[in-house]
């Protein structure tokens, strides 16, 4: 996205100024009401199909450098075509896709700028988009992850859309699917950059927050909840977003505290 001045108003639109590159059109379509000369606007910059740069008001669903999950709009004999939430849709060369893209369904794909055509398109091919760098990151650090792909161990995630990283089969408590965006934390950089990640703060650290979570919500709640330790890990999740583990801990802190009771219909407050 771009702040660009209006430096001039035609019949078909308002040019914005470019610096470098020169004046760029705002089709009329796109012009906010009331718009003029001297005003500021947040605006994407692309190629149009001939190949000129305009801009536009629409907000993209993803940008240069993004991963992202995009549902393919329609098919020819070049390529895929993803729903990126303009006018214009994104191309998918046929030797960027893994297996052919089918119309209706949704891949995850990286945006970047062609560089023999300098044209905005996607590749499915992932891997080859991830930092080369070794991530600076320790235990602990909340990161946002892009839910990638299901494998045998577990689920890949995309990491501060910047590196690939691992869920273990054994640290989901929810459901996952691919395109989800979720806050996560680093359980370990590996020796080779690998990174595991969790969906929920590790360690003491974890369950004294939501001890804390706790504490306030039966306050909030008439000092009492029907959910306790014998509770369906699914219900406990729903209602507080923390696996059974963390909540049972939780539980074990307050009642140690002597801040709740434990009884047949759930926990209450002293």
């Amino acid at each position: 996205m771009n702040t660009l001045t209006v430096v001039k108003r035609v019949d078909f639109g308002l040019y914005l100024d470019g610096g470098d590159a020169g004046e760029i059109l705002l089709p009329q379509r796109y012009v906010p009401e009331g718009c003029g000369v001297g005003d500021e606007l947040d605006v994407f910059i692309y190629l149009d199909s001939e190949e000129r740069l305009v801009a536009t008001t629409q907000k993209p669903l993803a940008q240069v450098g993004d991963f992202a999950y995009l549902q393919v709009a329609w098919v020819n004999n070049y390529g895929a075509f993803l729903d990126w939430g303009l006018m214009k849709d994104l191309f998918v060369p046929f030797r960027e896709q893994k297996m052919r893209m089918m119309q209706g369904r949704s891949y995850i794909v990286h945006v970047h700028i062609d560089r023999e055509t300098y044209r905005i398109v996607a590749s499915a091919k992932v891997e080859r988009y991830f930092a080369d760098d070794m991530p600076s990151y320790s235990a602990g650090d909340e990161v946002r992850v892009l839910v990638w792909q299901k494998t045998d161990l577990g689920f890949k995630v995309i990491v501060d859309n910047r590196y690939p990283g691992l869920v273990y089969e054994s640290e989901i408590f929810r459901p996952l699917h691919t395109g989800d965006r979720l806050t996560a934390y680093i359980r370990q950089v590996r020796p080779d950059g690998k990174l595991d990640i969790a969906l929920q703060k590790g360690g003491q650290k974890g369950v004294a927050d939501f001890s804390d979570v706790l504490l306030d919500y039966l306050q909030r709640h008439g000092g009492q909840t029907t959910i306790g330790d014998k509770s369906p890990a699914e219900e406990i999740y729903a209602e507080f977003g923390v696996s059974k583990k963390v909540f049972k801990k939780a539980v074990g802190d307050l009642y140690k505290r002597r801040l709740i009771t434990i009884s047949d219909d759930g926990l209450h407050l002293v």
